[in-house]
């Protein structure tokens, strides 16, 4: 298999045409619901895609957290599951497979992404201190508010134009992070937190230029440099892809040399690594470990199962090693492309270049009549869901929040609709009746009004917020 393309192998073959390399041996069936029942669904979850009901949704890309494929062997492994509530063998196959495939020393499990992130920033922030980083996410700049700490955004500018061509949006700008430096002082940086692939720059990654000339910076101050590694086996595949030098390297390589220009990470095991639930942190330094070591009983379990139970350890591991096979990675980013190149030859607005995880929508350009105080992205994941069922997400304003001193909304220049590809779940002929439904939203778009916020939670408004039609 080469590097190519979904659409473009099957030009490039002729009549040969790509396939997902494996096979289906269980089905679940999907709920096929009338307009009339789509538009009391929405009214009642105050159009907001997280309140619908899952039965209600025929399509599912509201995320990729947890929402993938186990494959045999995983569901095989979690019959051989140790619920031993401590010292679990289950634990030492997923800290050996973190150390083989990531290259980290110390490992704690824990129940998830956000667990993880707590615990990093709890450890490492300091009250006052900035946190710089390519671009926010959601939970992870509220952990690290919570914490005390200042977030600031020192992404490239490039980021923020969802139309640009830069192969690696992802990027830190050196100069925005080094004049954030010496303002405000090396000691007042907790560290520099670095995603790869930026989920909210529309799933754009990072290259290992980028990473080594920040690891230099780091090093010339005496920064850590923290890795979310949730979506990296994929930001691996843009750099084999991409970057000179890296063509003939495997994903399993690149990886590891990426993680090892870090000083530790934390993950959403949910997503590269192909379960349903999990996370872990990990970090090289001893003395940071013991300090994890002891907030992680206090706050998820005993540092062998961090609020896990054995089975799902054992997942974890196998899944680890079947996301970093060349031809896994290609196929699921693959999936997206395709997705992606149907859009964009009906001249649909998305997020440019094609990011590794989701197609991001560019609401702004959906619907330039509506104010973005009128949600566009919301709106348009609403119309999406009224037409076909298909459910997908809002990052834009909503997403956003509120800035804490001022009290009004954050106004990102990114308003986006997010159609997420769960791993290994749908057929290509899923994305083609995907395809369909965006296009027929689109050509409806000049009759859309937008949204009013009825209802507004404190912390991460988006998953709870209400809405009602303007």
């Amino acid at each position: 298999m080469t590097n190519s393309t979904p659409k473009t192998m099957g030009q490039q073959f002729g009549r040969r045409s790509w396939a997902e390399p494996w096979k289906i041996k269980m089905v679940e069936p999907l709920n096929m619901s009338t307009p009339e029942q789509r538009e009391k669904a929405m009214v009642e979850a105050g159009f907001n895609t997280f309140l619908l009901r899952s039965d209600d949704v025929y399509i599912d890309l509201l995320t990729d957290s947890g929402t993938g494929a186990m494959s045999d062997r995983q569901w095989a492994g979690m019959m051989m599951g140790d619920e031993a509530y401590a010292g679990s063998r289950n634990f030492y196959n997923l800290e050996n497979a973190l150390q083989t495939y990531y290259g980290y020393k110390h490992i704690l499990p824990t129940h998830q992404g956000r667990g993880a992130e707590h615990l990093i920033s709890q450890a490492v922030i300091k009250k006052g201190q900035y946190v710089p980083g390519n671009m926010y996410f959601t939970t992870t700049r509220l952990h690290q508010e919570l914490a005390g700490g200042i977030f600031v955004d020192v992404i490239i500018d490039e980021a923020h134009d969802p139309v640009d061509l830069h192969p690696f949006k992802g990027n830190i700008d050196l100069v925005k992070l080094e004049n954030l430096i010496q303002s405000k002082g090396a000691e007042n940086i907790a560290y520099v937190s670095l995603a790869g692939t930026v989920n909210m720059a529309g799933g754009q990654p990072v290259s290992m230029e980028n990473l080594k000339a920040l690891r230099a910076m780091t090093d010339k101050y005496g920064i850590k440099l923290f890795l979310d590694a949730t979506r990296m086996v994929e930001n691996s595949l843009f750099i084999q892809e991409r970057e000179q030098g890296y063509a003939d390297k495997s994903i399993a390589e690149i990886l590891k040399e990426f993680c090892g220009y870090t000083d530790g990470a934390w993950m959403s095991a949910k997503k590269d690594n192909l379960v349903n639930i999990g996370g872990w942190l990990a970090v090289n330094d001893w003395a940071l470990f013991e300090e994890l070591r002891n907030l992680v009983v206090v706050y998820e379990g005993l540092h062998t199962y961090g609020g896990l139970a054995g089975r799902d350890m054992e997942a974890m591991a196998i899944g680890i090693a079947e996301s970093v096979k060349d031809e896994h990675v290609r196929s699921r980013v693959g999936q997206v492309r395709y997705l992606g190149e149907l859009l964009t030859d009906w001249g649909i607005p998305i997020v440019q270049p094609v990011g590794g995880h989701a197609i991001f929508l560019n609401a702004r350009a959906f619907y330039p009549h509506l104010k973005q105080i009128e949600f566009p992205a919301q709106t348009l994941a609403a119309e999406l869901y009224l037409d076909s069922g298909i459910r997908s997400m809002e990052r834009g304003i909503a997403s956003a929040g509120r800035d804490a001193k001022t009290g009004d909304h954050y106004y990102p220049k990114l308003e986006l609709t997010r159609l997420t590809i769960p791993r290994r779940v749908y057929t290509q002929a899923h994305m083609d009746v995907v395809a369909e439904s965006v296009k027929a939203v689109y050509d409806a778009r000049e009759s859309t009004s937008g949204l009013k916020m009825v209802y507004e939670p404190k912390y991460l408004r988006f998953f709870q917020a209400r809405f009602e039609r303007l």
